[in-house]
């Protein structure tokens, strides 16, 4: 996990603690004031939303307590972060584009974050600048050759 995911990840915890469950809390006690629980769907719906609430917490403490945050360490070596790559041949007509290799949590492939398990990152892990590597996606095999590495 990057630094990045590791602190979205505590401020969403910091949130749920602080704000949402005190909130959730209160319109719990609210619903009880209008009488008759076994039909009062504002005290289901808010009952409901604890549980939402008190699993996330779970989650993500669970999450951060067994995270490895991806630091730089002076004569040891990492997973690659980013990672510059060429579709096919660089000879060829296209740009380079650039895929940061992240947790599970903060994948997003639009945004060019991959995550650590998935094909592509695992056919990148250990590779070098020049190389060229050749993934089996569901579209087919594509083929890339790696422009520049970073261990950032």
């Amino acid at each position: 996990m990057t630094k990045r995911g590791a602190d979205l990840l505590r401020e969403e915890l910091h949130r749920l603690k602080a704000i949402e469950r005190p909130a959730n809390s209160q319109a719990i006690g609210e619903a009880r004031a209008h009488g008759d629980l076994s039909e009062n769907a504002e005290y289901h719906a808010a009952r409901e939303r604890a549980g939402f609430i008190e699993g996330r917490i779970s989650e993500l403490e669970s999450k951060l307590g067994n995270a490895q945050v991806n630091r730089s360490e002076a004569g040891r070596r990492r997973r690659p972060l980013r990672v510059r790559l060429h579709r096919g041949r660089r000879g060829r007509r296209g740009r380079g584009f650039t895929w940061q290799i992240v947790g599970e949590d903060e994948a997003d492939i639009k945004n060019g974050r991959i995550y650590v398990s998935s094909p592509i990152a695992r056919a990148l892990i250990g590779k070098e600048p020049g190389e060229v590597v050749e993934v089996q996606t569901p579209g087919g095999i594509k083929r890339y050759e790696i422009i520049d590495v970073r261990y950032e």
